[in-house]
Protein backbone atom coordinates (compact mmCIF):
# COMPACT_ATOMS: atom_id res chain seq x y z
CA UNK A 1 0.00 0.00 0.00
CA UNK A 2 1.41 3.38 -1.03
CA UNK A 3 2.23 5.90 1.70
CA UNK A 4 -0.34 8.68 1.85
CA UNK A 5 -1.72 11.61 3.77
CA UNK A 6 -5.46 11.52 4.49
CA UNK A 7 -7.27 14.54 5.95
CA UNK A 8 -11.02 14.54 6.63
CA UNK A 9 -12.00 17.20 9.16
CA UNK A 10 -14.98 19.31 10.27
CA UNK A 11 -14.23 22.54 12.17
CA UNK A 12 -16.62 25.37 13.01
CA UNK A 13 -15.96 29.01 13.90
CA UNK A 14 -18.57 31.56 15.01
CA UNK A 15 -19.51 33.84 12.13
CA UNK A 16 -17.24 32.07 9.64
CA UNK A 17 -17.58 29.35 7.04
CA UNK A 18 -17.42 25.83 8.46
CA UNK A 19 -14.30 23.94 7.45
CA UNK A 20 -15.18 20.65 5.76
CA UNK A 21 -11.92 19.56 4.22
CA UNK A 22 -11.19 16.23 2.57
CA UNK A 23 -7.78 15.64 1.03
CA UNK A 24 -6.10 12.32 0.27
CA UNK A 25 -2.98 11.91 -1.81
CA UNK A 26 0.10 9.65 -2.09
CA UNK A 27 3.20 11.06 -0.45
CA UNK A 28 6.84 10.46 -1.28
CA UNK A 29 9.98 11.80 0.37
CA UNK A 30 9.77 15.25 -1.21
CA UNK A 31 6.08 15.62 -2.12
CA UNK A 32 4.83 19.21 -1.70
CA UNK A 33 1.08 19.76 -1.24
CA UNK A 34 -0.19 23.29 -1.91
CA UNK A 35 -3.28 24.52 -0.07
CA UNK A 36 -4.50 27.23 -2.43
CA UNK A 37 -7.39 29.65 -2.19
CA UNK A 38 -8.45 33.16 -1.21
CA UNK A 39 -8.22 34.61 2.29
CA UNK A 40 -10.76 33.00 4.60
CA UNK A 41 -11.02 29.79 2.56
CA UNK A 42 -9.73 27.64 5.44
CA UNK A 43 -6.17 26.93 4.28
CA UNK A 44 -4.42 27.88 7.51
CA UNK A 45 -7.04 26.07 9.62
CA UNK A 46 -6.30 22.85 7.74
CA UNK A 47 -2.56 23.41 8.18
CA UNK A 48 -2.91 24.08 11.91
CA UNK A 49 -5.16 21.04 12.30
CA UNK A 50 -2.50 18.84 10.72
CA UNK A 51 0.03 20.39 13.11
CA UNK A 52 -2.22 19.68 16.09
CA UNK A 53 -2.61 23.38 16.89
CA UNK A 54 -6.35 23.32 16.04
CA UNK A 55 -8.73 20.63 17.22
CA UNK A 56 -11.54 19.83 14.75
CA UNK A 57 -14.87 18.75 16.27
CA UNK A 58 -15.01 15.76 13.94
CA UNK A 59 -12.67 13.93 11.64
CA UNK A 60 -9.48 12.04 11.04
CA UNK A 61 -5.92 12.91 10.06
CA UNK A 62 -3.57 10.11 9.06
CA UNK A 63 0.05 10.41 7.98
CA UNK A 64 1.55 7.30 6.39
CA UNK A 65 1.10 4.57 9.05
CA UNK A 66 0.08 6.79 11.98
CA UNK A 67 -3.29 8.17 13.00
CA UNK A 68 -2.82 11.66 14.43
CA UNK A 69 -6.50 12.45 14.87
CA UNK A 70 -9.59 10.28 15.09
CA UNK A 71 -12.31 12.08 17.03
CA UNK A 72 -14.63 9.06 17.01
CA UNK A 73 -11.94 6.92 18.66
CA UNK A 74 -10.77 9.68 21.01
CA UNK A 75 -7.31 9.91 19.37
CA UNK A 76 -5.55 13.30 19.24
CA UNK A 77 -1.76 13.07 19.15
CA UNK A 78 0.03 16.12 20.59
CA UNK A 79 1.91 18.48 18.23
CA UNK A 80 5.23 17.37 19.75
CA UNK A 81 4.51 13.69 19.14
CA UNK A 82 3.50 14.31 15.54
CA UNK A 83 7.10 15.40 14.77
CA UNK A 84 5.98 18.37 12.72
CA UNK A 85 8.17 21.22 11.50
CA UNK A 86 6.01 24.37 11.47
CA UNK A 87 6.91 27.75 9.98
CA UNK A 88 4.46 30.57 10.69
CA UNK A 89 3.62 33.28 8.17
CA UNK A 90 5.50 36.00 10.06
CA UNK A 91 8.35 33.59 10.95
CA UNK A 92 7.88 34.23 14.73
CA UNK A 93 11.62 34.32 15.40
CA UNK A 94 12.60 35.02 18.99
CA UNK A 95 13.94 38.58 18.90
CA UNK A 96 16.28 38.16 21.89
CA UNK A 97 17.82 34.93 20.58
CA UNK A 98 20.67 34.77 18.11
CA UNK A 99 20.38 32.90 14.83
CA UNK A 100 22.02 29.87 16.46
CA UNK A 101 19.73 30.21 19.48
CA UNK A 102 16.62 30.26 17.30
CA UNK A 103 17.74 27.18 15.39
CA UNK A 104 18.61 25.32 18.59
CA UNK A 105 15.25 26.10 20.22
CA UNK A 106 13.64 22.76 19.34
CA UNK A 107 16.73 20.66 20.09
CA UNK A 108 16.49 20.53 23.88
CA UNK A 109 16.20 16.76 23.80
CA UNK A 110 19.76 16.47 22.45
CA UNK A 111 22.98 16.56 24.41
CA UNK A 112 24.97 19.81 24.29
CA UNK A 113 27.51 18.39 21.85
CA UNK A 114 24.83 16.87 19.57
CA UNK A 115 22.87 20.13 19.67
CA UNK A 116 25.91 22.15 18.59
CA UNK A 117 26.64 19.65 15.82
CA UNK A 118 23.07 19.81 14.51
CA UNK A 119 23.01 23.63 14.57
CA UNK A 120 26.27 23.68 12.59
CA UNK A 121 24.83 21.26 10.03
CA UNK A 122 21.70 23.35 9.56
CA UNK A 123 23.64 26.63 9.38
CA UNK A 124 25.67 25.17 6.51
CA UNK A 125 22.63 23.67 4.78
CA UNK A 126 20.79 27.00 4.79
CA UNK A 127 23.87 29.09 3.95
CA UNK A 128 23.76 30.97 7.25
CA UNK A 129 27.40 30.55 8.19
CA UNK A 130 28.84 33.65 9.86
CA UNK A 131 25.44 34.75 11.16
CA UNK A 132 25.38 32.53 14.24
CA UNK A 133 25.55 35.42 16.72
CA UNK A 134 23.30 37.85 14.83
CA UNK A 135 19.86 38.82 16.14
CA UNK A 136 16.79 38.60 13.84
CA UNK A 137 16.37 42.40 13.61
CA UNK A 138 19.80 42.61 11.96
CA UNK A 139 18.86 40.17 9.18
CA UNK A 140 17.32 40.81 5.78
CA UNK A 141 13.89 39.42 5.00
CA UNK A 142 15.40 36.56 3.00
CA UNK A 143 17.80 35.71 5.83
CA UNK A 144 14.95 35.74 8.36
CA UNK A 145 13.02 33.35 6.17
CA UNK A 146 15.96 30.95 6.00
CA UNK A 147 16.44 31.07 9.78
CA UNK A 148 12.74 30.32 10.36
CA UNK A 149 12.90 27.43 7.91
CA UNK A 150 16.14 26.19 9.47
CA UNK A 151 14.53 26.22 12.92
CA UNK A 152 11.58 24.18 11.60
CA UNK A 153 13.87 21.63 9.94
CA UNK A 154 16.51 21.31 12.68
CA UNK A 155 14.63 18.69 14.83
CA UNK A 156 14.37 16.40 11.76
CA UNK A 157 10.58 16.46 11.43
CA UNK A 158 8.72 13.90 9.34
CA UNK A 159 6.45 16.56 7.82
CA UNK A 160 7.10 20.25 7.16
CA UNK A 161 4.26 22.80 7.29
CA UNK A 162 4.77 26.28 5.83
CA UNK A 163 2.16 29.05 6.13
CA UNK A 164 2.63 31.64 3.35
CA UNK A 165 6.44 31.22 3.52
CA UNK A 166 7.23 34.01 1.04
CA UNK A 167 4.46 36.52 1.72
CA UNK A 168 6.51 38.67 4.15
CA UNK A 169 9.18 39.35 1.50
CA UNK A 170 9.36 42.12 -1.08
CA UNK A 171 8.55 41.11 -4.65
CA UNK A 172 12.13 40.80 -6.03
CA UNK A 173 13.25 38.72 -3.01
CA UNK A 174 10.11 36.59 -3.23
CA UNK A 175 10.79 35.77 -6.87
CA UNK A 176 14.44 34.94 -6.17
CA UNK A 177 13.72 32.73 -3.17
CA UNK A 178 10.90 30.84 -4.85
CA UNK A 179 13.25 28.65 -6.85
CA UNK A 180 15.68 28.43 -3.93
CA UNK A 181 12.91 27.13 -1.65
CA UNK A 182 11.85 24.49 -4.18
CA UNK A 183 15.43 23.24 -4.53
CA UNK A 184 15.85 23.17 -0.77
CA UNK A 185 12.66 21.18 -0.21
CA UNK A 186 13.80 18.61 -2.76
CA UNK A 187 17.24 18.48 -1.17
CA UNK A 188 15.73 17.91 2.26
CA UNK A 189 13.64 15.01 0.87
CA UNK A 190 10.98 16.04 3.35
CA UNK A 191 7.23 15.97 2.53
CA UNK A 192 5.70 19.40 2.96
CA UNK A 193 2.38 21.22 3.01
CA UNK A 194 2.46 24.87 1.96
CA UNK A 195 -0.31 27.46 2.27
CA UNK A 196 -0.32 30.14 -0.44
CA UNK A 197 -2.73 32.30 -2.43
CA UNK A 198 -0.06 33.14 -5.03
CA UNK A 199 -0.42 31.38 -8.35
CA UNK A 200 3.27 31.56 -9.30
CA UNK A 201 4.30 30.10 -5.93
CA UNK A 202 1.80 27.26 -6.29
CA UNK A 203 3.11 26.36 -9.75
CA UNK A 204 6.78 26.70 -8.75
CA UNK A 205 6.63 24.83 -5.43
CA UNK A 206 3.85 22.25 -5.62
CA UNK A 207 3.55 18.64 -6.72
CA UNK A 208 -0.09 18.37 -5.59
CA UNK A 209 -2.58 21.20 -5.09
CA UNK A 210 -5.88 21.44 -3.22
CA UNK A 211 -8.05 24.37 -4.31
CA UNK A 212 -10.17 25.64 -1.40
CA UNK A 213 -13.11 28.01 -1.01
CA UNK A 214 -15.47 28.67 1.92
CA UNK A 215 -13.92 25.90 3.98
CA UNK A 216 -14.25 23.17 1.34
CA UNK A 217 -11.71 21.44 -0.88
CA UNK A 218 -13.09 21.72 -4.41
CA UNK A 219 -10.38 20.03 -6.48
CA UNK A 220 -7.14 18.12 -5.91
CA UNK A 221 -4.58 17.51 -8.64
CA UNK A 222 -1.26 18.71 -9.94
CA UNK A 223 -1.01 22.54 -9.92
CA UNK A 224 -0.79 22.53 -13.72
CA UNK A 225 -4.00 20.47 -14.06
CA UNK A 226 -5.99 22.52 -11.53
CA UNK A 227 -4.94 25.83 -13.09
CA UNK A 228 -5.43 24.76 -16.70
CA UNK A 229 -8.44 22.45 -16.27
CA UNK A 230 -10.52 23.59 -13.28
CA UNK A 231 -13.26 21.15 -12.28
CA UNK A 232 -15.99 23.80 -12.19
CA UNK A 233 -16.64 27.51 -12.50
CA UNK A 234 -15.91 28.15 -8.83
CA UNK A 235 -12.46 26.60 -9.09
CA UNK A 236 -11.86 28.55 -12.30
CA UNK A 237 -12.49 31.81 -10.44
CA UNK A 238 -10.30 30.73 -7.50
CA UNK A 239 -7.34 29.98 -9.75
CA UNK A 240 -7.74 33.24 -11.63
CA UNK A 241 -9.23 32.22 -14.96
CA UNK A 242 -10.13 35.63 -16.38
CA UNK A 243 -13.04 34.58 -18.58
CA UNK A 244 -15.77 32.37 -17.11
CA UNK A 245 -19.03 32.68 -19.06
CA UNK A 246 -22.17 30.64 -19.62
CA UNK A 247 -22.53 28.68 -22.81
CA UNK A 248 -24.71 26.05 -24.46
CA UNK A 249 -23.46 23.03 -26.38
CA UNK A 250 -24.89 22.98 -29.91
CA UNK A 251 -23.25 19.81 -31.19
CA UNK A 252 -20.47 17.32 -30.52
CA UNK A 253 -18.49 15.45 -33.17
CA UNK A 254 -14.97 14.12 -33.74
CA UNK A 255 -13.89 14.85 -30.13
CA UNK A 256 -14.91 18.50 -30.51
CA UNK A 257 -17.91 20.46 -29.25
CA UNK A 258 -19.47 23.59 -30.69
CA UNK A 259 -20.71 25.98 -28.02
CA UNK A 260 -22.92 29.02 -28.27
CA UNK A 261 -21.50 31.81 -26.08
CA UNK A 262 -23.41 35.05 -26.22
CA UNK A 263 -23.52 36.05 -29.88
CA UNK A 264 -20.60 33.82 -30.84
CA UNK A 265 -19.87 30.13 -31.32
CA UNK A 266 -16.68 28.53 -30.03
CA UNK A 267 -15.08 25.15 -30.66
CA UNK A 268 -13.59 23.26 -27.73
CA UNK A 269 -12.34 19.78 -26.96
CA UNK A 270 -15.15 17.45 -25.92
CA UNK A 271 -15.37 16.36 -22.29
CA UNK A 272 -17.20 13.65 -20.35
CA UNK A 273 -20.82 14.21 -19.33
CA UNK A 274 -20.94 17.84 -20.35
CA UNK A 275 -24.66 18.12 -20.99
CA UNK A 276 -25.98 21.14 -22.86
CA UNK A 277 -25.53 23.83 -20.19
CA UNK A 278 -21.86 24.64 -19.57
CA UNK A 279 -19.41 27.22 -18.35
CA UNK A 280 -16.67 28.25 -20.78
CA UNK A 281 -13.34 29.08 -19.12
CA UNK A 282 -10.51 30.82 -21.00
CA UNK A 283 -7.21 32.01 -19.53
CA UNK A 284 -6.14 35.47 -20.67
CA UNK A 285 -2.67 34.30 -21.68
CA UNK A 286 -4.19 31.70 -24.04
CA UNK A 287 -5.79 34.36 -26.27
CA UNK A 288 -3.93 35.93 -29.21
CA UNK A 289 -5.02 39.21 -30.79
CA UNK A 290 -4.96 39.86 -34.54
CA UNK A 291 -5.67 42.89 -36.70
CA UNK A 292 -8.96 42.87 -38.53
CA UNK A 293 -8.31 42.15 -42.23
CA UNK A 294 -5.13 40.13 -41.74
CA UNK A 295 -4.91 36.41 -42.50
CA UNK A 296 -6.15 34.38 -39.51
CA UNK A 297 -3.88 32.00 -37.67
CA UNK A 298 -4.44 28.24 -37.46
CA UNK A 299 -6.44 28.52 -34.21
CA UNK A 300 -9.96 27.07 -34.54
CA UNK A 301 -11.66 30.05 -32.92
CA UNK A 302 -11.58 33.57 -34.33
CA UNK A 303 -14.00 36.06 -32.79
CA UNK A 304 -14.28 39.78 -33.47
CA UNK A 305 -14.51 42.18 -30.56
CA UNK A 306 -14.20 45.76 -29.40
CA UNK A 307 -11.61 46.92 -26.87
CA UNK A 308 -13.42 48.15 -23.76
CA UNK A 309 -10.53 48.70 -21.37
CA UNK A 310 -6.74 48.53 -21.18
CA UNK A 311 -4.95 48.16 -17.85
CA UNK A 312 -1.39 47.52 -16.75
CA UNK A 313 -0.67 44.03 -15.39
CA UNK A 314 2.98 44.29 -14.36
CA UNK A 315 5.20 43.70 -17.39
CA UNK A 316 2.12 42.83 -19.47
CA UNK A 317 -1.10 44.61 -20.35
CA UNK A 318 -4.63 43.31 -19.74
CA UNK A 319 -7.06 44.06 -22.54
CA UNK A 320 -10.79 43.66 -21.87
CA UNK A 321 -12.84 42.88 -24.98
CA UNK A 322 -16.54 42.83 -25.76
CA UNK A 323 -17.01 39.91 -28.16
CA UNK A 324 -20.70 39.46 -27.45
CA UNK A 325 -19.34 38.10 -24.17
CA UNK A 326 -16.56 39.60 -22.01
CA UNK A 327 -13.09 38.28 -22.86
CA UNK A 328 -9.87 39.07 -20.98
CA UNK A 329 -6.55 39.02 -22.83
CA UNK A 330 -2.94 39.47 -21.73
CA UNK A 331 -0.52 40.96 -24.28
CA UNK A 332 2.94 42.47 -24.23
CA UNK A 333 3.31 46.24 -24.44
CA UNK A 334 5.00 45.91 -27.83
CA UNK A 335 2.04 43.88 -29.14
CA UNK A 336 -0.33 46.57 -27.86
CA UNK A 337 1.56 49.20 -29.85
CA UNK A 338 1.85 47.04 -32.99
CA UNK A 339 -1.89 46.39 -32.98
CA UNK A 340 -2.64 50.06 -32.27
CA UNK A 341 -5.14 49.13 -29.58
CA UNK A 342 -7.11 51.67 -27.57
CA UNK A 343 -10.63 51.70 -26.13
CA UNK A 344 -13.09 51.39 -29.01
CA UNK A 345 -10.65 49.63 -31.37
CA UNK A 346 -11.93 46.62 -33.31
CA UNK A 347 -9.77 43.52 -33.03
CA UNK A 348 -9.93 39.77 -33.60
CA UNK A 349 -9.23 37.22 -30.87
CA UNK A 350 -7.74 33.84 -31.80
CA UNK A 351 -8.18 30.94 -29.36
CA UNK A 352 -7.13 27.32 -29.84
CA UNK A 353 -9.77 24.66 -29.15
CA UNK A 354 -7.58 23.17 -26.41
CA UNK A 355 -7.53 26.52 -24.60
CA UNK A 356 -11.33 26.65 -24.33
CA UNK A 357 -12.01 24.65 -21.16
CA UNK A 358 -15.63 23.57 -20.70
CA UNK A 359 -17.24 22.45 -17.43
CA UNK A 360 -20.86 21.42 -16.77
CA UNK A 361 -23.31 23.74 -15.06
CA UNK A 362 -26.82 23.33 -13.76
CA UNK A 363 -29.60 25.20 -15.47
CA UNK A 364 -30.19 28.53 -13.77
CA UNK A 365 -26.58 28.85 -12.47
Amino acid sequence: MAAEIAIDIHKTFPGRATIRARIRYPVEASTVLILFGPSGSGKTTVLRSVAGLECPEQGTIRFISRTWLDTAAGVNISPQDRRIGYMAQEYALFPTYTVAGNIAYGLGHLSVSDRKRRVSEVLELFQLGGLESVKPRELSGGQQQRVALARAVAPRPQLLLLDEPLSALDAPTRIRLRGELRSLLKQLALPSIIVTHDREEALALGDVMAAMSDGAVLQVGTPQDVFSRPANAEVAKIVGVETVVQGRVLQAADSLVTIEVGEQTLTALDGPELGSAVFVCIRAEDVMLEKIGTAPTSARNHVKGIVRDIASAGPLVKVSLDCGFPLGVLVTRSALEELGLEPGSPVRAAIKAGSVHVVPRQEGN
